[in-house]
């Protein structure tokens, strides 16, 4: 199946909004623990703004994952630097497409001057940490017990990716 990487559109947020609250309802992978609604896109948006943000299509055009990184601070101090989340249906994990659409947002990356990549994982999501650690990030720091999502308590565990 050959799927479509393309920049996120206005007309996408439904479904983006679906593919994140799944995960949201269902796992570690998003933070809050209950359904978000449209605000919540507003603000992805706003953050994203100047940055890459995009969905994945399949070849009937439906959209089952997306991905964006952002700006990690407002200091200019840190332009290099840029924060980068993605999201994929199960049915379409162990595909490659995580590890496609995270080399087109390291191309993005590096074609805006940012060198270095961070994600921010809970350590009760480990396919994620495994996914970052086979994509060359490492461990850069953590915060122990700071989150609790169904009743479990979870360190949030940084990594990072310098690639220029």
């Amino acid at each position: 199946m050959d799927y479509i990487f393309r920049q996120a559109r206005d007309s996408d947020q439904g479904t983006i909004l679906s593919i994140f609250n799944y995960y949201v309802e269902t796992s570690y992978a998003a933070y809050f623990e209950g359904r978000v609604a449209e605000p919540f896109l507003i603000q992805l948006r706003q953050m994203t703004s100047g940055y890459p943000f995009y969905v994945i299509e399949t070849p009937d055009k439906q959209v089952i994952g997306f991905g964006l990184i952002h700006r990690y601070h407002p200091a200019e101090t840190f332009d290099r630097v840029a924060e980068l989340s993605y999201f994929i249906l199960p049915s379409h994990t162990r595909k490659g497409l995580g590890t496609k659409l995270l080399k087109l947002l390291i191309g993005n990356a590096a074609e805006m001057g940012i060198d270095t990549l961070l994600a921010s994982i809970s350590s009760l999501n480990q396919s994620s940490v495994d996914f970052h650690n086979k994509n060359g990030f490492v461990e850069c720091g953590r915060f122990i017990r700071v989150g609790r999502k169904f009743g479990q308590d979870f360190d949030m565990i940084w990594m990072q990716k310098t690639f220029l």
